[in-house]
């Protein structure tokens, strides 16, 4: 896939619109959705899911990379991000980091309550990722 289509991007922002409603959020009553999009067509969701210790908390991007990874998948081609603010929000530094693991050119969909959708790249969030070409070059 090179570029993801009208009908592909829906349906993934229409997944982390709905997994958002079993976003687990207490403290900051941020619920955030997620779906990645396998280059096979499959698409894994996960939702923020805060905790009472706040670093062991997780993002929504992040449980649904890990439900792909769990599921065998290791190469992503495009993200959706769903949030409560009328505006779209970007994912954090450390989702884009995760991400960048598993495809640095990704698609990124990021959506809001006003339901316009705004499109970029991982490559535009995350311009030089930490790789684990760098950790082989600090072993030399």
């Amino acid at each position: 896939m090179s570029r993801i289509d009208a009908a592909t991007a829906a349906r993934l922002v229409a997944a982390a619109r709905a997994v958002r409603a079993n976003a687990y959020a207490p403290a900051s009553k941020f619920k955030v959705g997620a779906a990645v999009l396998a280059g096979d067509g499959r698409v894994f969701v996960g939702c923020n899911v805060e905790n009472a210790s706040y670093g062991l908390t997780i993002c929504a991007e992040r449980a649904a990379v890990f439900a792909a990874v769990a599921a065998g998948v290791t190469e992503l081609f495009a993200v959706a991000v769903v949030t409560g603010l009328a505006e779209p929000a970007s994912p954090c530094g450390a989702c884009r980091q995760v991400l960048a693991e598993f495809g640095k050119g990704q698609h990124v969909l990021l959506a809001g309550t006003k339901g316009a959708v705004r499109r970029t790249s991982l490559r535009r969030l995350l311009p030089r990722p930490f790789t684990f070409a760098d950790v082989e070059r600090g072993r030399r």
